[in-house]
Parts: structure tokens; C-alpha cells; sequence
């Protein structure tokens, strides 16, 4: 499993770790993960932010605590992305002491006290990581929260419920914001346009349902120029209804031009033109 939504420590601005202690590798397979939360209140920001405040735990872990780095495995927004912290191979420094440490993974989701009810992105996040954990640790299938084995609240009541169920994944739908819509339409143009080249053939074309992007302006153009083409020839040959008409009005004196002409011109008025590609 590859992680979808995921983060490097470069990605999101670590510091560099402290010697020697921050390069302590595991020293056995984990059992699994445990989950934590933020354990004080939490402020919900754009996701745009959230790089930023994960590298304000670090400073926190390494500036307050004494740490040699932020002390997660990893760590999940509520936008459902993924942060590499201590990552696989480096022994974490958040169960509450080394055997506990050495036990499981420590995955942080950001949710505070005063959170309520976690959002199917954070949860599902979360689940992501467990997941990339057990097939890339080495790592067994155990979930538990930081208070299983700890004496702490955390992750705190509503994630600690959701651990003790499994862990489920969300079956909940969130509305999709204007941002991530955005987003979304900047990958899709980029992987049809640029990188796929999935429109590839002039318009026109009878046997190939493709477009190449290069192609919209100049063939809009083309497009243009025909219809233009066809409207004077429309024109063209209203001019030589007229004369026809009039033509025959010389013949017989009988025949009205005028209201003849007009019911003409509704006529073609009402006609569709359409433009069919040779």
C-alpha cells in the first residue's frame, strides 16, 4: 500500500534530529499502533496550515521536552493527510517510556479536547497510516490507544471509541470544499492535457474521439470561419431568391414580392444549419 495523501519530513520542513538518540531504530517487529491525541484543545485551520503546525510540535517536542524529535511516528491532519514524523525504522518516543515505545508505532491524529466527533478524513487518514504501518513496519495487526498500557486519557473519548471498534473506515461523506474542487480540476486538466495526452486529433475527426489540447484555439478558429462560410452562403442565396421572385413579378402582375420574399425568409429562418464534418 502506498499512501494517497502523504507528507515527507522535507515536505512538510523538519528539522533534523538530534544525535545519536534520534536515530535509534527499532530493535524487534511492533505489535501494531497506537493512536494519540492532541490531549489539550485544538483550533481546526485551511490545510495550507497544517505543515506549519506540525513543525510547531516538533519545536515542542525538541525545544520543551528535550527530545531529539517530534516524538510520532506520524502524524494526521483532519484533512486526511499523512506526515512522516519518526517514521518505520526509528524507535518513537510517545507511548510513555521505552518498551512501550519499542511495542508499537504512535500515530498522531490532530484532534483536541474540545473536537467532538473526529471527521471521516481524519479517521480515514489514520487508517491509512495503520494500514502503510502493517504492510511496510515490520508490524503486527494490534490497535490500541496511548492509554492502553499508559496511565493518560489519551487519545481521548470519541478516538479511543473508534479505536476500540476497529478502527473502521468512515462511511461517512463529507462535502467536497471549494479548494479540494479546485484542486481536483488542476490534476485532472494537468493528467489530460499534459502528462496522458489523452486528446490527441484535430476537430473534425470522424474516427478518433480524441482532442489534443493544442489543438482548442486553432480549431475553434476553423470551426468559426466555416460557420461564417455558410451564413454568406445563406445570404448569398436569399439575394438570389429576391431576384427570382422579382423576376417572376415581372411575368404576372398578380404576384405580391414583398409578402412572397417574407414568407421566403421565414422559412429559412426556421431552417436548422448545421455543420457536419467531412
Amino acid at each position: 500500500m502506498e499512501l494517497v495523501e502523504y507528507v515527507s519530513r522535507a515536505g512538510w520542513g523538519a528539522r533534523a534530529y538530534r544525535q545519536p538518540s534520534g536515530a535509534i531504530q527499532y530493535s524487534r517487529p511492533r505489535k501494531g499502533v497506537k493512536v494519540h491525541y492532541l490531549g489539550g484543545a485544538y483550533s481546526d485551520r485551511p490545510h495550507s496550515q497544517c505543515s506549519a503546525y506540525v513543525r510547531q510540535i516538533q519545536n515542542q517536542h525538541m525545544n520543551g521536552n528535550g527530545w531529539s524529535d517530534i516524538g510520532y511516528s506520524f502524524v494526521v491532519c483532519t484533512h486526511g493527510t499523512v506526515y512522516e514524523g519518526r517514521g518505520l525504522k526509528r524507535r518513537n518516543s510517545a507511548n510513555g517510556n521505552t518498551s512501550l515505545n519499542e511495542q508499537h508505532y504512535a500515530v498522531l491524529g490532530l484532534h483536541g479536547t474540545n473536537s467532538g466527533e473526529p471527521g471521516a478524513k481524519l479517521l480515514d487518514g489514520i487508517r491509512d497510516a495503520i494500514d502503510y504501518c502493517r504492510k511496510n513496519g515490520p508490524c503486527g495487526s494490534e490497535i490500541k490507544g496511548h492509554k492502553d498500557g499508559y496511565a493518560t486519557a489519551c487519545p481521548g473519548p470519541e478516538l479511543y471509541a473508534w479505536v476500540r471498534a476497529g478502527a473502521p473506515r468512515s462511511d461517512k461523506e463529507e462535502p467536497v470544499t471549494e479548494a479540494e474542487m479546485k484542486k481536483l480540476a488542476e490534476l485532472t486538466a494537468e493528467r489530460v492535457w499534459v502528462k496522458d495526452h489523452l486528446i490527441d486529433v484535430p476537430w473534425g475527426t470522424t474516427q478518433n474521439p480524441h482532442w489534443a489540447a493544442g489543438n482548442i484555439i486553432t480549431d475553434t478558429g476553423n470551426v468559426l470561419r466555416e460557420v461564417r462560410g455558410r451564413v454568406k452562403q445563406v445570404q448569398a442565396q436569399q439575394e438570389t431568391i429576391r431576384e427570382l421572385v422579382q423576376a417572376l413579378a415581372s411575368r404576372d402582375e398578380a404576384i405580391d414580392v414583398d409578402a412572397l420574399i417574407q414568407r421566403i425568409e421565414e422559412r429559412i429562418s426556421a431552417l436548422d444549419v448545421r455543420i457536419v464534418a467531412e
